[in-house]
């Protein structure tokens, strides 16, 4: 069996060609309905990746990958809100920490959706949460500036930095509580729909029992930036989906010459992806995110292109695309990520 035959990617193209892809216009209007949510679940992918002894699939990462991919290009916003859970379970799934046993079965099993509720701690030394030690658990103060999927989350993974540089992650019930209250929902010009909200934190609680991690910065810092240099899977899952577009828009030689573009991309992302040293080869898994994104963003703006003035209309997927393209060629960004992008935009690479 391939992985294209893998029941949870078969489960996936079902899932997306019944109810993603016809609903995505009227989700990226009115946000992301757990209905969405639970059929992710049902179909046992929010925990493609977590071990199988926590009522997990244990699934190779191709197939995690080919689900993304399916998932990104039917409904971005739904993706992206159930993206968030799987870095969760997958540190869970690493950690000898307590909270593990009491959270990763919940998890994997998707009776609990969590999200991330960390990306800021890239913009270190600035400390936009701050986690000091208080009793037998941690306080945390300041302001997560984004944090998505609020309304239809159960937890959250916070971090916060302390005085000393150490990061601190732990659990929490994603609701308002004392310490803690959230935004109103953000109006993007992309994923409105996936409810981001920022977290004012004034005086978070939160025991040692629900410290998933203790780290120094550099130590977390050093393996983010490997992490993040590979292409997301929902990048060739949108551009996908456009040049799918462009074919029904009977462009087929355009569409041929988009395709073969995406595929050669692709194939050389996972390739790097698969490599055995993740921390390694990083200036070229970030070249081969720029190309990747290149191509996405040809292939959106194609889309646009055949569609013509059709496309301006809210109801056309072209334009949802393009959006959705434009959201992610920051998504996960890292200062390395943006200097190899900006650098490539603008042919640096090429002056000598």
């Amino acid at each position: 069996m391939t992985f294209e035959d893998h029941p949870l990617v078969v489960a996936a193209r079902s899932l997306a060609a019944g109810l993603l892809a016809p609903d995505a216009a009227r989700v990226d209007v009115e946000g992301v309905p757990a209905g969405h949510l639970d059929a992710i679940r049902d179909a046992g992918l929010l925990g493609v990746s977590a071990p199988v002894e926590y009522g997990g699939a244990g699934a190779p990462d191709a197939v995690a990958r080919e689900v993304a991919e399916i998932l990104a290009g039917a409904c971005c916003s739904t993706w992206f809100v159930q993206t968030q859970h799987h870095t969760p379970v997958r540190m869970l799934a690493r950690s000898a920490a307590p909270v593990r046993e009491r959270l990763l079965r919940r998890l994997a099993t998707g009776e609990a959706l969590a999200g991330i509720a960390y990306a800021h701690v890239r913009a270190f030394p600035r400390r936009p949460v701050r986690a000091a030690r208080e009793g037998d658990g941690w306080r945390f103060d300041g302001t997560v500036p984004w944090f998505t999927g609020w309304g239809l989350n159960d937890l959250m993974l916070l971090a916060g930095v302390t005085d000393t540089g150490e990061l601190v992650f732990a659990f929490a019930d994603a609701r308002e509580q004392p310490g803690l209250r959230a935004s109103p929902p953000m109006r993007l010009a992309a994923l409105t729909a996936a409810r981001t909200v920022s977290l004012g934190l004034d005086g978070l609680w939160l025991p040692d029992e629900v410290v998933l991690l203790r780290t120094p910065h550099e130590v977390f810092a050093a393996t983010d930036r490997a992490r993040a240099a590979n292409a997301s899977p929902a990048v060739f899952g949108v551009a996908r989906a456009a040049v799918e577009l462009v074919a029904e828009s009977r462009e087929p030689d355009t569409a041929r010459a988009l395709r073969e573009r995406l595929d050669a991309v692709r194939e050389s992302a996972y390739a790097l992806a698969e490599h055995p040293e993740p921390l390694e080869r990083v200036a070229e898994r970030l070249a081969c995110r720029t190309r990747a994104y290149d191509v996405l963003r040809t292939a959106t703006t194609a889309a646009v292109v055949a569609r013509g003035g059709r496309a301006m209309d809210l109801r056309e997927p072209a334009q949802r695309l393009s959006r959705e393209g434009m959201f992610l060629l920051i998504q996960g960004q890292t200062s390395d990520a943006r200097r190899a992008h900006l650098d490539a935009l603008a042919g640096l690479g090429q002056l000598g």
